[in-house]
C-alpha cells in the first residue's frame, strides 16, 4: 500500500511540471481539433439520421406514445443526440488514452527515470511494433468486452462499476507494457504484471472512474445542445489530463518496482548448482 500511495502523491505532484504542462499540450490539441472538427462537419447529419431512424422504428412507437401522454414528449428531441452521445465516447476515451500512450509515455518514463531512477539499467525488452500490436490487441478485447456487456448496463449498479472495469483493465494493459518497454527486459515486465497485477488493475480501475467525469459533460451537451462546440473540448481535455495522471501513477509504481526487484537476491536451486 505504501508504493501505491507514494506513486499516486508522487504522480500528483508531477502533473505540475512545467515539462509534464508543456508536454501535455500536444495531445490535448491534437484530440480538441479532431473531434472538435468532426462534430462541426458531423453532428447535425448524425443527429438528423438517428432522429430519423428513430422516429421511423416501429420497435419505438410505443415509447414515443408512452412520452406524449406523459407530457414529456420533448424529451424525443433529446434522445438521438444522447444516443450518438453514447456511441462516440468510447471512441473519443480511447483516442484519448492511445494520444497519450505514444505522444506522451515515453517522455514521461524518460522525465521520471532521470529524476528518480538514474541508475536503473535500460533493458529495452520491448519494440515499438510490439507496443502497437498489444495496444492494438488490448483495444480490441475492450471493445468487445463493452459491447458483450451492453445489455448490463440498464442496472444502475453495473453501468457505473462494468465502463470502469474495462476502462481500468484497457489503461493497465497500455501503461503497463509502454512504461516497462524502455527499462524492463521481457522476463521482468512479465513477473511485474503477474506480482502487481491486482495493484496494477486498481489503478487503471481508478482512473477509469476519473474518466466518468467527461462523460457528464458529454451528456450535458445532449440537453445543451447550442454549448455543444463548447464542451466537447473540455470533455476532451479532461479525458485527456486523467490518462496523464494515469500514466505518472503507472510510470511511478511500475519503476519502483522493477527497482525493488532487481535489489531481490537471485535464488539458485540445488538443481542448478553444478
Amino acid at each position: 500500500m505504501n508504493l501505491f500511495m507514494d506513486s499516486f502523491w508522487r504522480a500528483l505532484a508531477y502533473c505540475l511540471h512545467p515539462k509534464v504542462i508543456m508536454l501535455s499540450l500536444l495531445p490535448l490539441i491534437l484530440m480538441a481539433v479532431i473531434v472538435t472538427g468532426l462534430g462541426f462537419m458531423y453532428w447535425d447529419l448524425a443527429v438528423d439520421t438517428v432522429r430519423t431512424g428513430m422516429e421511423g422504428s416501429p420497435a419505438l412507437g410505443w415509447a414515443w406514445t408512452w412520452l406524449e401522454r406523459v407530457g414529456l414528449l420533448s424529451l424525443k428531441t433529446v434522445l438521438a443526440p444522447f444516443v450518438i452521445i453514447l456511441a462516440v465516447t468510447p471512441v473519443v476515451m480511447i483516442m484519448s488514452l492511445l494520444a497519450v500512450s505514444f505522444m506522451m509515455t515515453p517522455a514521461l518514463v524518460s522525465l521520471v527515470g532521470t529524476r528518480r531512477f538514474p541508475d536503473l539499467e535500460r533493458k529495452r525488452g520491448g519494440s515499438l511494433w510490439q507496443s502497437v500490436l498489444w495496444t492494438f490487441m488490448s483495444v480490441i478485447l475492450a471493445m468487445g468486452a463493452l459491447i458483450l456487456t451492453l445489455p448490463l448496463w440498464w442496472i444502475p449498479p453495473l453501468a457505473i462499476l462494468l465502463p470502469a472495469l474495462i476502462w481500468g483493465w484497457l489503461t493497465y494493459r497500455v501503461m503497463t507494457y509502454d512504461v516497462l518497454a524502455e527499462h524492463a527486459s521481457s522476463q521482468e515486465r512479465v513477473e511485474l504484471m503477474k506480482r502487481y497485477r491486482f495493484q496494477l488493475l486498481g489503478i487503471g480501475v481508478l482512473t477509469g472512474a476519473m474518466g466518468a467525469a467527461p462523460s457528464l459533460v458529454w451528456a450535458s451537451g445532449a440537453l445543451f445542445a447550442a454549448a455543444f462546440v463548447i464542451l466537447i473540448p473540455i470533455a476532451v481535455w479532461i479525458y485527456t489530463l486523467v490518462f496523464i495522471f494515469s500514466a505518472l501513477w503507472f510510470v511511478h509504481y511500475l519503476l519502483l518496482a522493477l527497482s525493488k526487484l532487481r535489489e531481490e537476491p537471485i535464488i539458485i536451486s540445488n538443481e542448478a548448482q553444478p
